[in-house]
Protein backbone atom coordinates (compact mmCIF):
# COMPACT_ATOMS: atom_id res chain seq x y z
CA UNK A 1 0.00 0.00 0.00
CA UNK A 2 0.95 3.88 -0.71
CA UNK A 3 3.01 4.79 2.24
CA UNK A 4 2.83 8.58 3.48
CA UNK A 5 6.59 9.34 3.16
CA UNK A 6 7.66 11.67 6.11
CA UNK A 7 4.44 11.31 8.53
CA UNK A 8 4.92 7.70 9.79
CA UNK A 9 4.89 7.74 12.97
CA UNK A 10 3.88 11.55 14.89
CA UNK A 11 2.02 13.05 17.76
CA UNK A 12 -0.27 16.31 18.41
CA UNK A 13 0.61 19.35 19.76
CA UNK A 14 -3.19 19.77 20.45
CA UNK A 15 -4.49 22.30 23.27
CA UNK A 16 -2.00 24.89 21.97
CA UNK A 17 -3.22 26.94 19.26
CA UNK A 18 -7.10 25.00 19.22
CA UNK A 19 -9.50 23.98 21.89
CA UNK A 20 -7.86 26.73 24.19
CA UNK A 21 -8.56 30.03 26.06
CA UNK A 22 -6.55 32.09 22.90
CA UNK A 23 -4.48 33.98 25.22
CA UNK A 24 -0.96 35.28 24.19
CA UNK A 25 0.37 33.15 27.94
CA UNK A 26 -1.29 30.43 25.93
CA UNK A 27 0.56 30.47 22.74
CA UNK A 28 3.92 31.78 24.17
CA UNK A 29 3.74 29.17 26.91
CA UNK A 30 1.77 25.72 26.44
CA UNK A 31 4.31 24.02 23.63
CA UNK A 32 7.49 25.71 23.51
CA UNK A 33 11.24 24.78 21.94
CA UNK A 34 11.99 22.01 24.31
CA UNK A 35 8.87 20.16 23.07
CA UNK A 36 9.36 20.22 19.53
CA UNK A 37 13.23 18.86 20.98
CA UNK A 38 11.78 16.21 23.23
CA UNK A 39 9.51 14.92 19.95
CA UNK A 40 12.34 14.82 18.07
CA UNK A 41 14.54 12.71 20.39
CA UNK A 42 11.79 10.12 20.96
CA UNK A 43 12.29 9.48 17.05
CA UNK A 44 9.31 10.65 15.93
CA UNK A 45 9.55 12.67 12.39
CA UNK A 46 6.26 15.07 12.48
CA UNK A 47 3.60 16.78 14.92
CA UNK A 48 -0.03 17.46 14.09
CA UNK A 49 -0.66 21.15 15.17
CA UNK A 50 -4.49 21.63 14.76
CA UNK A 51 -5.62 25.70 14.47
CA UNK A 52 -8.91 27.02 15.35
CA UNK A 53 -9.62 29.90 12.63
CA UNK A 54 -9.60 31.92 15.83
CA UNK A 55 -5.83 32.28 15.81
CA UNK A 56 -5.59 33.71 12.13
CA UNK A 57 -8.77 35.32 11.83
CA UNK A 58 -10.74 37.96 13.00
CA UNK A 59 -14.66 38.01 13.62
CA UNK A 60 -15.29 39.58 10.17
CA UNK A 61 -12.95 37.28 8.56
CA UNK A 62 -10.09 39.54 8.34
CA UNK A 63 -6.13 37.60 8.56
CA UNK A 64 -3.99 38.34 11.92
CA UNK A 65 -0.45 38.88 11.39
CA UNK A 66 0.26 37.66 14.57
CA UNK A 67 -1.59 34.27 14.45
CA UNK A 68 0.56 33.40 11.20
CA UNK A 69 3.24 34.15 13.01
CA UNK A 70 3.02 31.85 15.35
CA UNK A 71 2.56 29.21 12.59
CA UNK A 72 5.39 29.99 10.79
CA UNK A 73 7.11 29.89 14.25
CA UNK A 74 6.64 26.00 14.74
CA UNK A 75 7.53 25.53 11.08
CA UNK A 76 10.66 27.39 11.83
CA UNK A 77 11.35 24.73 15.22
CA UNK A 78 10.06 21.67 13.07
CA UNK A 79 12.91 22.59 10.27
CA UNK A 80 15.33 23.13 13.01
CA UNK A 81 15.02 19.52 14.93
CA UNK A 82 13.91 17.90 11.42
CA UNK A 83 10.26 17.48 12.05
CA UNK A 84 7.29 17.77 9.59
CA UNK A 85 4.00 19.52 10.14
CA UNK A 86 0.43 18.68 9.16
CA UNK A 87 -1.74 21.83 9.57
CA UNK A 88 -5.04 21.60 10.59
CA UNK A 89 -7.60 23.53 10.76
CA UNK A 90 -9.40 21.98 13.60
CA UNK A 91 -12.15 24.67 13.62
CA UNK A 92 -13.33 26.91 10.29
CA UNK A 93 -16.48 29.76 10.67
CA UNK A 94 -19.20 27.79 11.09
CA UNK A 95 -18.50 24.19 12.03
CA UNK A 96 -16.94 22.60 15.06
CA UNK A 97 -16.60 18.92 15.96
CA UNK A 98 -17.55 19.96 19.20
CA UNK A 99 -20.85 21.01 19.76
CA UNK A 100 -19.99 22.96 22.43
CA UNK A 101 -18.63 25.57 20.60
CA UNK A 102 -21.47 26.85 19.19
CA UNK A 103 -20.75 27.01 15.56
CA UNK A 104 -22.95 26.47 13.26
CA UNK A 105 -24.57 26.56 9.26
CA UNK A 106 -21.32 25.88 7.65
CA UNK A 107 -22.61 22.90 5.32
CA UNK A 108 -25.72 25.25 4.55
CA UNK A 109 -23.70 28.66 3.46
CA UNK A 110 -22.21 29.13 0.59
CA UNK A 111 -20.60 32.72 2.61
CA UNK A 112 -19.28 30.11 5.15
CA UNK A 113 -17.70 27.94 2.38
CA UNK A 114 -16.16 30.67 0.47
CA UNK A 115 -14.47 32.26 3.61
CA UNK A 116 -12.97 28.30 4.63
CA UNK A 117 -11.30 28.26 0.93
CA UNK A 118 -10.18 32.02 1.49
CA UNK A 119 -8.74 30.51 4.32
CA UNK A 120 -6.84 27.82 3.27
CA UNK A 121 -5.82 30.05 -0.01
CA UNK A 122 -4.28 32.42 2.92
CA UNK A 123 -2.48 29.52 4.08
CA UNK A 124 -1.06 27.84 1.23
CA UNK A 125 0.56 31.01 0.34
CA UNK A 126 2.23 31.10 3.47
CA UNK A 127 3.31 27.34 3.79
CA UNK A 128 2.35 25.14 0.67
CA UNK A 129 5.03 23.91 -1.47
CA UNK A 130 7.03 23.51 2.03
CA UNK A 131 7.98 19.79 1.36
CA UNK A 132 7.23 19.60 5.60
CA UNK A 133 4.11 21.20 5.85
CA UNK A 134 0.79 18.76 5.21
CA UNK A 135 -2.39 20.51 4.95
CA UNK A 136 -5.73 18.85 6.72
CA UNK A 137 -8.62 20.16 5.14
CA UNK A 138 -10.90 20.62 8.43
CA UNK A 139 -10.85 17.98 11.74
CA UNK A 140 -14.08 15.82 12.38
CA UNK A 141 -16.85 16.03 10.17
CA UNK A 142 -19.76 14.84 12.48
CA UNK A 143 -22.96 14.26 10.84
CA UNK A 144 -23.16 11.55 8.02
CA UNK A 145 -25.83 14.06 6.36
CA UNK A 146 -22.92 16.28 5.77
CA UNK A 147 -20.78 13.81 3.54
CA UNK A 148 -21.88 14.70 -0.11
CA UNK A 149 -21.48 18.39 0.41
CA UNK A 150 -18.29 17.52 2.07
CA UNK A 151 -16.82 15.78 -0.60
CA UNK A 152 -17.93 18.71 -2.74
CA UNK A 153 -16.44 21.28 -0.76
CA UNK A 154 -13.68 19.50 -0.10
CA UNK A 155 -12.79 19.05 -3.70
CA UNK A 156 -13.55 22.98 -4.52
CA UNK A 157 -10.77 23.55 -1.44
CA UNK A 158 -8.11 21.37 -3.00
CA UNK A 159 -8.78 22.64 -6.38
CA UNK A 160 -8.01 26.23 -4.88
CA UNK A 161 -5.48 25.06 -2.58
CA UNK A 162 -3.75 23.32 -6.03
CA UNK A 163 -3.48 26.77 -7.81
CA UNK A 164 -1.09 27.98 -5.26
CA UNK A 165 0.61 24.88 -3.65
CA UNK A 166 0.38 22.31 -6.53
CA UNK A 167 2.89 19.87 -4.68
CA UNK A 168 1.49 20.03 -1.30
CA UNK A 169 -0.12 16.57 0.41
CA UNK A 170 -3.77 17.49 1.79
CA UNK A 171 -5.41 15.02 4.24
CA UNK A 172 -8.68 14.49 3.83
CA UNK A 173 -11.30 12.53 6.16
CA UNK A 174 -14.91 11.76 6.34
CA UNK A 175 -17.72 12.18 8.55
CA UNK A 176 -18.41 10.59 12.14
CA UNK A 177 -15.76 12.57 12.90
CA UNK A 178 -12.68 11.13 11.25
CA UNK A 179 -14.27 7.49 11.24
CA UNK A 180 -12.32 4.77 9.50
CA UNK A 181 -15.75 3.25 8.43
CA UNK A 182 -16.86 6.66 6.50
CA UNK A 183 -13.15 6.11 4.21
CA UNK A 184 -15.33 4.38 1.50
CA UNK A 185 -17.59 7.55 1.22
CA UNK A 186 -14.74 10.06 -0.08
CA UNK A 187 -14.54 11.40 -3.31
CA UNK A 188 -11.84 9.61 -5.34
CA UNK A 189 -8.73 11.09 -4.18
CA UNK A 190 -8.65 14.46 -6.54
CA UNK A 191 -4.48 13.67 -7.48
CA UNK A 192 -1.96 11.60 -6.17
CA UNK A 193 -1.31 14.06 -3.04
CA UNK A 194 -4.36 13.92 -1.30
CA UNK A 195 -3.82 11.17 1.50
CA UNK A 196 -6.93 9.56 3.26
CA UNK A 197 -7.17 11.05 7.16
CA UNK A 198 -9.26 8.95 9.71
CA UNK A 199 -9.16 8.51 13.62
CA UNK A 200 -9.14 5.84 15.97
CA UNK A 201 -10.16 5.78 19.59
CA UNK A 202 -11.40 1.83 19.60
CA UNK A 203 -12.54 0.35 21.65
CA UNK A 204 -14.33 3.72 23.14
CA UNK A 205 -14.75 2.63 26.46
CA UNK A 206 -11.57 1.75 27.06
CA UNK A 207 -10.07 4.89 25.66
CA UNK A 208 -12.34 7.11 26.95
CA UNK A 209 -13.36 5.13 30.37
CA UNK A 210 -14.49 8.09 32.77
CA UNK A 211 -14.68 10.78 30.26
CA UNK A 212 -16.55 13.41 31.50
CA UNK A 213 -17.36 14.76 27.69
CA UNK A 214 -19.09 11.83 26.45
CA UNK A 215 -22.86 11.83 26.94
CA UNK A 216 -23.75 8.88 29.66
CA UNK A 217 -20.16 7.59 30.43
CA UNK A 218 -20.19 7.11 34.05
CA UNK A 219 -17.16 8.84 35.75
CA UNK A 220 -16.37 5.64 37.70
CA UNK A 221 -15.82 3.48 34.73
CA UNK A 222 -12.92 1.65 34.39
CA UNK A 223 -11.85 -1.31 32.09
CA UNK A 224 -8.96 -2.94 31.32
CA UNK A 225 -7.40 -3.51 27.73
CA UNK A 226 -7.10 -6.71 26.38
CA UNK A 227 -10.51 -7.72 27.81
CA UNK A 228 -13.23 -9.95 25.86
CA UNK A 229 -15.37 -8.18 23.33
CA UNK A 230 -18.30 -9.62 25.83
CA UNK A 231 -17.25 -6.88 28.50
CA UNK A 232 -16.48 -4.58 26.25
CA UNK A 233 -19.92 -4.51 24.97
CA UNK A 234 -21.87 -4.62 28.29
CA UNK A 235 -19.76 -1.02 29.24
CA UNK A 236 -20.63 0.19 25.83
CA UNK A 237 -24.34 -0.42 26.16
CA UNK A 238 -24.65 2.43 29.14
CA UNK A 239 -23.78 5.21 26.39
CA UNK A 240 -24.72 3.44 23.17
CA UNK A 241 -27.35 5.62 22.25
CA UNK A 242 -25.12 8.39 21.87
CA UNK A 243 -22.28 6.69 20.48
CA UNK A 244 -20.82 4.79 17.68
CA UNK A 245 -21.28 1.26 17.98
CA UNK A 246 -18.20 -1.12 16.08
CA UNK A 247 -19.95 -4.09 18.29
CA UNK A 248 -22.54 -5.14 15.66
CA UNK A 249 -20.08 -6.16 13.24
CA UNK A 250 -16.42 -7.06 15.19
CA UNK A 251 -16.09 -10.96 14.67
CA UNK A 252 -13.16 -11.52 16.77
CA UNK A 253 -14.42 -12.62 20.63
CA UNK A 254 -11.29 -10.54 22.06
CA UNK A 255 -10.50 -7.16 22.25
CA UNK A 256 -6.88 -7.12 21.10
CA UNK A 257 -4.60 -6.76 18.08
CA UNK A 258 -7.67 -8.64 16.39
CA UNK A 259 -10.07 -5.53 16.63
CA UNK A 260 -7.56 -3.18 14.73
CA UNK A 261 -7.09 -5.48 12.23
CA UNK A 262 -11.08 -5.71 11.32
CA UNK A 263 -11.91 -2.16 11.66
CA UNK A 264 -9.00 -1.08 9.20
CA UNK A 265 -9.31 -3.84 6.74
CA UNK A 266 -11.89 -2.30 4.24
CA UNK A 267 -10.04 1.34 4.93
CA UNK A 268 -6.48 -1.00 3.45
CA UNK A 269 -8.20 -2.46 0.63
CA UNK A 270 -10.06 0.96 -0.37
CA UNK A 271 -6.95 2.83 -0.08
CA UNK A 272 -5.10 -0.23 -1.98
CA UNK A 273 -7.94 0.45 -4.74
CA UNK A 274 -7.39 3.82 -5.17
CA UNK A 275 -3.83 4.26 -4.75
CA UNK A 276 -3.80 6.65 -1.91
CA UNK A 277 -1.79 6.42 1.68
CA UNK A 278 -3.58 5.85 4.89
CA UNK A 279 -2.90 8.19 7.61
CA UNK A 280 -4.54 8.41 10.98
CA UNK A 281 -4.49 11.96 11.92
CA UNK A 282 -5.57 10.97 16.21
CA UNK A 283 -5.49 7.92 18.31
CA UNK A 284 -4.51 7.50 22.38
CA UNK A 285 -5.56 6.48 25.48
CA UNK A 286 -7.41 8.81 28.06
CA UNK A 287 -4.83 9.75 31.74
CA UNK A 288 -7.81 7.66 33.85
CA UNK A 289 -6.63 4.43 31.82
CA UNK A 290 -3.85 1.93 34.24
CA UNK A 291 -1.06 1.99 32.51
CA UNK A 292 -0.34 -1.79 31.72
CA UNK A 293 -3.36 -1.35 29.78
CA UNK A 294 -2.37 1.75 27.88
CA UNK A 295 0.66 -0.06 27.12
CA UNK A 296 -0.95 -2.92 25.91
CA UNK A 297 -3.58 -0.67 23.48
CA UNK A 298 -0.49 1.06 21.80
CA UNK A 299 1.25 -1.99 21.34
CA UNK A 300 -1.48 -3.66 19.46
CA UNK A 301 -2.23 -0.77 17.19
CA UNK A 302 1.34 0.43 16.32
CA UNK A 303 1.50 -3.62 15.12
CA UNK A 304 -1.15 -2.58 12.37
CA UNK A 305 -0.53 0.54 11.74
CA UNK A 306 3.35 -1.31 10.73
CA UNK A 307 1.95 -4.18 9.19
CA UNK A 308 0.39 -1.87 6.84
CA UNK A 309 2.04 0.82 6.54
CA UNK A 310 -0.19 3.54 7.95
CA UNK A 311 1.05 6.74 9.15
CA UNK A 312 -0.14 7.97 12.00
CA UNK A 313 0.08 10.72 15.06
CA UNK A 314 -1.16 9.97 18.55
CA UNK A 315 -3.00 12.24 20.67
CA UNK A 316 -1.94 14.15 22.62
CA UNK A 317 1.75 15.53 23.42
CA UNK A 318 0.60 16.96 27.04
CA UNK A 319 -2.82 17.62 29.11
CA UNK A 320 -5.74 16.96 27.16
CA UNK A 321 -6.82 14.75 28.89
CA UNK A 322 -4.33 11.99 26.99
CA UNK A 323 -1.16 13.75 27.47
CA UNK A 324 2.10 11.57 26.61
CA UNK A 325 4.26 13.96 28.20
CA UNK A 326 2.43 13.74 31.80
CA UNK A 327 2.93 12.77 35.18
CA UNK A 328 0.88 9.86 35.02
CA UNK A 329 2.72 8.76 31.62
CA UNK A 330 6.58 8.54 33.07
CA UNK A 331 6.42 5.21 34.26
CA UNK A 332 6.04 3.64 30.30
CA UNK A 333 6.87 6.47 28.34
CA UNK A 334 10.09 5.10 27.39
CA UNK A 335 7.89 1.97 26.36
CA UNK A 336 5.31 3.72 25.01
CA UNK A 337 7.47 5.80 22.35
CA UNK A 338 8.26 2.75 20.50
CA UNK A 339 5.09 2.26 19.60
CA UNK A 340 4.17 5.06 18.38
Amino acid sequence: MKKFAGFEKGVNFGGWFSQCDYSKNRFDNFITEKDFKKVSDWGLDHVRIPIDYNLVEDDDGNYLDEGIAYIKNAARLCEKYNLNMVLDVHKTAGFSFDFGENEEGFFDSEALQERFYRLWEMLAGHFGNNERIAFELLNEVTDPKYSDKWNEVSTECVKRIRKIAPDTYILLGGYWNNSVEALKDLTMPYDDRVVYNFHCYEPLVFTHQGAYWVPDMPGDLRIAYPDTIENYKKAHEIIAKNTLSIYDFIKTPKADVAVFEELFAEAVKIAEERNVALYCGEYGVIDLADTDSTLNWFKDINSVFTKYGIGRCAWSFKEMDFGLDDEHMKPIIDEVVKYL
